[in-house]
């Protein structure tokens, strides 16, 4: 049995995530943690709300409440909402947790005492219309080096490229829409992360084996132009972490927070601590100190690609400068951007389906399904109704609920309730299981590696496998001459439910319940031996014919939910 710590991007809390955010870094970590214990591994899963910065103030603000009170009505309703799509996490946990102040000044102190922050003097946007000083991502403009006209002033979303607000061509607040900015004198603490070029360089390139999209980005960062820069840590505001160093004050930034993507990424330690003090787990230390257990943990995250350059860099800048044993990833899965309907989803705009909205209309394992299936791994993909419907209609409604229907219905008819006795397996079957065991271990070959598109097309095809077996055994016709030879393939057919069952639970969990329940078990052990899989259920053994698995999407539905999410979200 390994240990396996898996964490995906942690979701900002200002608002309610659509259907892009969650195929990008929640949902195929699901997939892979919920495989990962199928197969009997330890598993760590942690996510959490991103909730300090601007984001957060601003949406607290236009809701008429304070910020601590938004946060914590919106990280319940994100809880929920995962909980309805199914993420297994073990804890979703808060940025804003006592646990992550203490650590994020904690790393703070042990930076500053490797000599790894200096204090800066620098000149910071202030808005006259707004009254404030403007965060980075809250000044918008043309960005220098794509020309991208919605640039913010940390990063062009479009190019990936950092920036400083000074960079971005016309800028305006973001807030107000204001142009009335002007540039004033503050002091801020900066991460020396261009002191650490030649040793993140070494770590990114004994990566051998990860995706070309984590490393391409992160080369780019580390190499364009002048190279790494040194990020500023601090921001002039009032909810966040206050700057300390470890638990002593740090004179000269009073008033002051640590930048929110300082703190994020922090909290994905701090998650496991609140993991434990919420009585879930006894030993967080075994995970994240190498010198405490964690040498023998194999940690991935999964994040979008935007997500990448603090995940390559700033991040392992921050666990390597603090000089202490802390487990770095092992593996950063990184996913493109799935558009929407000729589009892009938006957040900010309102533009797509959200996962909100996504369950009022359809079960979670629809979406799942569909969004694992088109993982956008190689290159963005797109989301189109039509696609969707077919995608639904062909894959889960007739291959595999069809599968499930048909066998459990011809059973009751001809022998009743209960896995058939007689006849014994030929060379169909023995032809069928070799046929599963190839694609089985094919398909865990892929899962392992993280191809999440290559899983859910071999899975398909393993589900494929065994409607064409039922129509080429055809057991309805062998019961007029053979109720023996029909009985053995009707049973074959029933274990191959279990099997289905089985395989599927980490695409589509709530459909693999219903499976198990139907076939009258609770055994999901994985099918090392293909063929002793196929005898877990006896003869004598009963089931229950299940409620339709899938429905089917028709015209008149999807031509509905196309004119309802045209437009933009109130």
């Amino acid at each position: 049995m390994a240990r396996h710590l898996i964490t995906s991007a942690i979701p900002y809390i200002n608002g309610i995530k659509h259907l892009g955010n969650l195929v990008g870094s929640q949902l195929p970590a699901d997939l892979f943690a919920r495989y990962l214990r199928g197969r009997g591994h330890e598993v760590l899963f942690l996510c959490a709300t991103d909730e300090h910065g601007t984001p957060a103030e601003l949406a607290a603000a236009k809701a008429g409440k304070p910020v601590e009170q938004y946060c914590a009505e919106m990280h319940e309703i994100q809880a929920e909402i995962a909980k309805g799509f199914r993420l297994s996490f073990d804890h979703f946990g808060r940025s804003s947790s006592p646990q992550n102040h203490r650590l994020t000044q904690h790393f703070a102190g042990r930076l500053a005492e490797a000599g790894l922050i200096e204090e800066v003097s620098e000149k910071q946007v202030y808005s006259n219309a707004d009254g404030r000083f403007l965060p980075d991502r809250y000044i918008e403009g043309t960005c220098p080096n794509c020309g991208y006209d919605k640039a913010r002033g940390d990063q062009c979303e479009n190019c990936t490229k950092q920036l400083d607000p000074t960079d971005l061509i016309e800028p305006r607040s973001a807030v107000s829409g204001s142009t009335d900015l002007e540039v004033r004198e503050t002091r801020h603490l900066y991460l020396r992360q261009s002191s650490m070029r030649d040793e993140l360089n070494a770590w990114i390139d004994a990566k051998k084996d990860w995706p070309i999209l984590t490393t391409s980005i992160a080369r780019k960062w580390l190499n364009d132009g002048d190279g790494l820069q040194d990020r500023g840590i601090t921001r002039d505001l009032d909810w966040g972490v206050p700057v300390k160093k470890g638990e002593a004050d740090w004179p000269g930034m009073e008033g002051k927070v640590f930048y929110v993507w300082f703190d994020a990424p922090i909290e994905y330690i701090a998650c496991s601590q609140e993991w434990v003090d919420a009585g879930k787990g006894d030993d967080w230390e075994r995970w994240w100190r190498t010198d405490k257990g964690a040498e023998d943990v194999t940690y991935t995250q999964f994040m979008g690609k935007d997500n990448v350059p603090f995940h390559t860099l700033s991040f392992p800048a921050t666990i390597l400068g603090s000089g202490e044993p802390w487990k770095l990833v092992d593996y950063i899965k990184s996913f493109n951007y799935l558009n929407y309907d000729g589009g892009q989803f938006s957040t900010s705009q309102g533009r797509g389906v959200f996962m909100d909205q996504a369950l009022d209309i359809l079960p979670a394992d629809y979406w799942r399904w569909w969004l694992l299936s088109h993982a956008p791994e190689s290159s963005d993909s797109e989301f189109t109704w039509e696609n969707f419907q077919a995608s639904v209609n062909k894959d889960l409604a007739d291959v595999l609920g069809n599968f499930v229907s048909r066998v459990t219905k011809f059973c009751r008819s001809k022998f009743g309730e209960e896995v058939p006795a007689g006849g014994t397996f030929g060379a169909e079957e023995t032809a069928l299981i070799e046929t599963l065991t190839t694609r089985i271990r094919a398909y865990e070959g892929h899962m392992e590696a993280m191809e999440v598109r290559k899983s859910a097309n071999e899975l398909r095809a393993i589900w494929v496998a065994g409607n064409e077996y039922l129509q080429s055994a055809a057991p309805w016709a062998t019961f007029k001459d053979d109720p023996e030879k029909a009985a053995a393939q009707v049973r074959l057919a029933l274990n191959l439910i279990r099997l289905y069952a089985v395989l599927s639970a980490p695409f589509i969990p709530d459909a693999s319940a219903a499976m198990l329940k139907s076939m009258q078990t609770e055994d999901d052990q994985w099918p090392e031996d293909v063929g002793a899989a196929l005898e877990t259920l006896a003869p004598g053994h009963g089931f229950t014919v299940p409620d339709v698995l899938f429905a089917k999407i028709t015209d008149e539905a999807r031509e509905d939910w196309q004119t309802r999410f045209s437009g933009t979200r109130d």
